[in-house]
């Protein structure tokens, strides 16, 4: 079995293709980095260590790479002939592969009518589906007909923390050893081969809202409220006990609304914020505050891991003041190399902050959940 997978970064190799190539795909990577590309080319294997006691290393083998800069004509040929698309290249750079992805599509569609899937792997709620939507603006009428039969983009849930770091193996990548993969089974073509260790459940939105309102809510809480305190690294922020408790306080609100909209158990869903909590303490990693924080923008927006679940929460007639509290967080994220935080911090200087929430959040200044981001915001400045 083939696999074109479009992202070589740490996600890239350290989970996705890691996955595929234990199921037994033959694992080709697409990526801008040269560097990643030449040396998947030549050695076909890399490694990937556990961050755990053990430190256990895992060679994973089968794969090879392609440049979707200068071997774009090679990528749309393996996406014909592939069994599966994958992708872990943020959802911000779909956009700039649905060309190839679609050139591929359509030479593979004008042949054969054999089953494809493409799956989006990114911090995204339907991300399959957008990239479907991009991918399809850039086919005809009658490739698109055809897909309509032959090609599936079942949405996707990832979890798994791979920091930002640097070895001298360019390709060495380490992990936490928990990871979970949940795809969407109901929107896949009849007869598909299940890919070992992923998940398949008829409906996502649970296992999407739980993993990005309880994971990633809380990771970037922890980022923002720990580069407040001056903390570098997401460790460092965990082993600050107020902090700990108040990313508790996130995670309890986000678990109601979690339980009360999706029916998860509450003694169950306690335990599955404990283990949270404990992956973001792993000694075993390091993982930057200014990493996890990264991109407020993304994170702020109306339907990503803080403004959906305190509105979900506002409109439950539940709690949200933790929640609004991150936001607050993530306005005071002034990191200087991210473009993202850079322009935040211009537009509250431009427009003024409650305009800024406005713009960025999509809350209109009269709702009681901008009104709380502006008193925690008061309260953190």
């Amino acid at each position: 079995m083939k696999a074109v997978h479009f992202g070589a970064g740490n996600i890239g190799r350290g989970f996705i293709g890691l996955l595929l190539s234990q199921a037994g795909y033959e694992v080709c990577f697409v990526d801008v980095n040269e560097a990643f590309v030449s040396q998947l080319q030549e050695r076909k294997e890399y490694p990937v260590t556990l961050a755990s006691e053990g430190q256990e290393t895992v060679i994973v083998k089968n794969v090879t790479a392609l440049s979707s800069v200068t071997h774009a004509e090679e990528v749309a040929a393996s996406i014909a002939e592939a069994d599966l698309v994958t992708t872990a290249v943020g959802v911000t750079i779909l956009k700039h592969i649905a060309g190839v992805v679609a050139e591929g599509i359509r030479r593979r569609v004008a042949v054969s009518a054999a089953p494809l899937h493409v799956i989006a792997c990114e911090n995204a709620i339907g991300g399959s589906a957008q990239l479907k939507e991009l991918v399809y603006a850039k086919l005809d009428g009658e490739s698109r007909s055809k897909a309509d039969v032959s090609v599936a983009f079942p949405n996707a849930a990832v979890d798994r923390i791979v920091p930002l770091q640097q070895h001298e193996d360019i390709l060495k990548v380490v992990v936490e050893p928990f990871y979970e993969w949940v795809i969407d089974s109901s929107q896949m073509i009849p007869g598909y081969v299940p890919v070992a260790g992923v998940h398949y459940v008829d409906n996502l939105e649970p296992y999407i809202e739980r993993k990005l309102f309880t994971v990633n809510t809380g990771h970037c809480s922890a980022a923002y409220l720990g580069y407040l305190r001056g903390y570098e690294t997401i460790q460092q922020a965990m082993a600050d006990e107020a902090l700990t408790a108040q990313v508790r306080e996130v995670l309890e609100e986000t678990g109601a609304v979690l339980i009360q909209k999706h029916g998860f158990n509450k003694a169950q869903h306690s335990k599955y914020i404990d283990k949270i909590l404990e992956r973001f303490r792993n000694p075993a990693l390091t993982d930057e505050v200014s990493r996890v924080g990264r991109s407020p923008l993304r994170k702020l927006s109306p339907n990503d891991r803080l403004v959906s679940p305190a509105l979900q929460a506002y409109d439950r007639g539940l709690g949200y003041a933790a929640l609004t509290r991150s936001m607050a967080g993530a306005l005071l994220f002034d990191v200087q190399d991210d473009p993202e935080a850079l322009e935040l911090q211009a537009a509250i200087a431009d427009l003024g902050i409650e305009a800024a929430v406005t713009k960025y959040t999509g809350i209109a200044a009269d709702h009681a959940v901008h009104q709380s981001v502006m008193s925690e915001y008061g309260k953190l400045k």
